[in-house]
């Protein structure tokens, strides 16, 4: 039988137990939402595929249009396939024996659920890269309703402007055979040398005590920081820059295609960023613990990187960065767009 330092199945419960059902609608709402969504992705995906000079060709992902709980059991299965060569090396330490590892296993299983339940009501989509099963875009059609409610925005027009922004992502795994594997790779070898040697633990847990303060005022990229030394912080630092990439070439994709096809596009962008920079008390401080914060540095970030290198050599010269990995910006040069051009470029 396999090893588990996560016990998924608690995971799961945990997360369905603290996600809320969501904003109050008819059944009969409820199946519009969902075939709009539907629509609002097929009618998204050329425009975008076009604007960004990908080609998907024929393959295809499917989109699913999800509640919450179906968000976090979609999420445990890709986290515990992703997470499952950590979990291998630990079993290989033998840091804990059988008993201690089915407790520490619940333990650790209703901390996920509980990150998993809290996320699940802020994500309003995902292309899910489902490291050993079929990729697939989620639409969360409960948080993209509440959301548009919230900002009192054109429901029609604001479910088409998310889907551009997660059609872009589809767009951009589909046009790019190397980089699902690329990154599902790159968070696995992460995560292995995440797992601390039993000797480095106390120095560790000092580590953490001593910078807890420094992330509750808003440092650092949240917990993770805390954890990680120097050197796996660079490590980190490397796969953030390309999901600030990812991010941000999303984000200026869908305000390119946006004026084109979503009417109030320019009244839901003012609001959207409004809320994106909003929040305080409880739910700020989770969200810095979390290193959600950091996450919306990401956006930011990966758009002035991509609107600066497209300025500087074109769309084509840009997306020269889908070549290999080696064309993908190092952390330094997502700060410094110019630093990868003259890389790339010459």
């Amino acid at each position: 039988m396999s090893q588990t330092y996560i016990d998924w199945d608690v995971a799961r419960k945990t997360g369905h137990r603290i996600a809320s059902d969501g904003p109050k609608t008819s059944v009969a709402n409820a199946r519009v939402v969902v075939e709009e969504l539907r629509s609002a992705a097929e009618r998204a995906h050329q425009p975008v595929a076009d604007t960004a000079r990908l080609n998907p060709g024929s393959t295809q992902t499917p989109v699913h249009v999800v509640d919450r709980t179906t968000w976090i059991d979609v999420n445990a299965g890709s986290m515990g396939a992703l997470v499952q060569p950590a979990v291998e090396r630990i079993t290989a330490q033998r840091l804990a024996g059988p008993r201690v590892r089915a407790v520490g296993a619940k333990i650790a299983g209703a901390e996920v659920g509980a990150l998993l339940g809290y996320v699940s009501s802020k994500v309003l989509g995902q292309f899910d890269l489902a490291p050993e099963g079929q990729p697939s875009l989620m639409l969360v059609a409960p948080n993209i309703v509440k959301v548009e409610r919230e900002l009192g925005v054109d429901p029609h027009d604001f479910r088409l402007w998310v889907c551009l922004h997660e059609e872009t992502h589809r767009v951009q795994f589909t046009a790019v055979p190397w980089l699902r594997e690329h990154v599902i790779t790159s968070a696995r070898e992460l995560m292995i040398d995440l797992v601390p040697d039993p000797e480095q633990l106390p120095e560790r847990m000092q580590q953490v005590v001593a910078r807890l303060p420094e992330v509750v005022r808003g440092g650092g990229g949240g917990l993770t920081d805390l954890f990680t030394t120097p050197e796996q912080r660079a490590e980190v630092a490397k796969v953030t820059a390309v999901m600030s990439l990812l991010e941000g070439h999303a984000d200026v994709v869908m305000d390119e295609v946006g004026p084109q096809i979503v009417p109030s596009v320019a009244d839901i962008r003012k609001k959207f960023d409004a809320r994106r920079a909003g929040g305080f008390g409880p739910d700020r401080l989770l969200r810095r613990l979390l290193g959600l914060e950091a996450k919306m540095r990401q956006y930011r970030d990966g758009a002035i990187f991509v609107r600066t290198v497209i300025d500087q050599v074109g769309l084509d010269g840009f997306n020269t960065v889908w070549t290999s990995p080696e064309t993908l910006p190092l952390p330094t040069e997502i700060a410094d767009p110019p630093a990868w051009v003259a890389r790339v470029h010459g």
